[in-house]
């Protein structure tokens, strides 16, 4: 569903899919949750538009693991390049 997917931002490296789930479904049935290993953010799809800005409000700027959070719309992935090995 669109806008129902959620970037999470400024995570605490050691944060599992499972906890950022748990914190979510607070707001909602979460459907999927990606945590981008050792990068400090992830995604977090809800099942409904209503529910991820409901998550939005609650969540965004709040304390997690030490960390403040950052959560707003997920923006579609750019085309970027691909890097070719080999190049001179």
């Amino acid at each position: 569903m669109e806008g129902s997917k959620l970037y999470v931002g400024n995570l605490n490296y050691s944060v599992t899919s499972n906890e950022l789930e748990k914190l979510f479904a607070d707001y909602g049935l979460v459907k999927e949750v990606k945590v981008i290993e050792r990068r400090g953010f992830g995604f977090v799809e809800m099942s409904d538009i209503a529910e991820a800005e409901k998550a939005i409000e609650a969540l965004n700027g709040s304390v997690f693991m030490g960390r403040t959070m950052k959560v707003d719309k997920a923006r579609p992935r750019r085309d970027r390049p691909r890097r070719g090995y080999g190049r001179y």
